[in-house]
């Protein structure tokens, strides 16, 4: 090979050489996910109840929730909610005790309470808080939970819930935060919740926490965040919290979870403890 073709031949080459270069693809990182707004609320608590008085809740924040057809709340319950009852909704020395007892009772074997703070106390958004502690015992299922106002998207659970405390006494040591949408929900097996193993749970009061925002809903346990739902932007199938919720504060006995592993009848009576649930405002920004 003559010295003019090894000449051509080399040109060839760093042009090959120089073109492959120019038509790389540029080592350029993706963007970052654009991070949700941060919100934050008022440092004192627009709405509460610190339970400071004596006798039957407080008829200005509560009302009751109760069941003339025994119906079981769709989860085949055993109690009958009562209203106005001290045996099973007596505030005392600072405190709410909500009191499941084994009697007959409208065609039922246990009584309870459910309060409900619907009509009195609707909010829309901000962090909800209770310091309580609930029972133990197998079959008992206390929850302090919201549910919609006006059902404005449909019956459950296509206008959502939120769970800010749930227990099963079966599992006593474990305590839940959920959301349920018609996404999202137990009966699809699609549920949005967290558990946090607590030892004592049945013994010591802890705090209990959700904080509703447009964009996330999340939870915490004392302080620690085990939560966390956002808005997806997708319509109200999977975010329904864009209407008034409120309070419910109550204790079942059996039924679908609760009942999971039967009941003791030797449990009861049984008593969920509230200190006081707070709300505070969520801060427009």
């Amino acid at each position: 090979m003559n010295n003019y073709r090894m000449t051509n031949l080399f040109l060839m080459l760093l042009l090959l050489l120089a073109c492959g270069k120019e038509s790389r693809t540029p080592n350029i990182p993706d963007p970052e996910p654009p991070q949700p707004k941060e919100y934050t609320f008022t440092s004192v608590p627009t709405w509460a109840d610190e339970f400071d008085y004596e006798g039957l809740p407080d008829d200005d924040r509560w009302g009751y929730d109760v069941d003339p057809q025994n119906n079981g709340w769709g989860n085949n319950e055993l109690q009958y909610y009562t209203e106005k009852r001290l045996e099973n909704a007596r505030v005392a020395n600072g405190v709410l005790t909500i009191t499941a007892i084994k009697e007959e009772h409208g065609g039922l074997g246990y009584t309870s309470a459910r309060l409900v703070s619907r009509g009195k106390a609707d909010f829309l958004y901000g962090r909800f808080e209770v310091r309580a502690k609930v029972p133990p015992g197998r079959g008992t299922w206390p929850a302090v939970w919201m549910l919609p106002t006006d059902w404005a998207y449909g019956g459950w659970p296509a206008s959502g819930e939120i769970d800010i405390l749930e227990h099963v006494g079966h599992d006593q040591d474990v305590v839940h935060i959920s959301v349920h949408t018609e996404a999202y929900n137990h009966v699809a097996g699609t549920q949005k919740t967290a558990t946090k193993k607590i030892q004592n749970a049945t013994t010591d009061f802890h705090r209990y926490r959700v904080d509703w925002t447009p964009d996330y809903i999340r939870g915490y346990v004392d302080d620690v965040q085990l939560f966390s739902f956002s808005n997806e932007g997708t319509g109200f199938k999977a975010w329904p919290f864009d209407k008034k919720f409120h309070w419910l504060i109550n204790i079942a006995v059996g039924g679908n979870w609760g009942g999971q592993q039967g009941v003791d009848e030797e449990a009861f009576p049984a008593s969920m403890e509230v200190d006081y649930v707070r709300v505070y405002g969520l801060i427009e920004n």
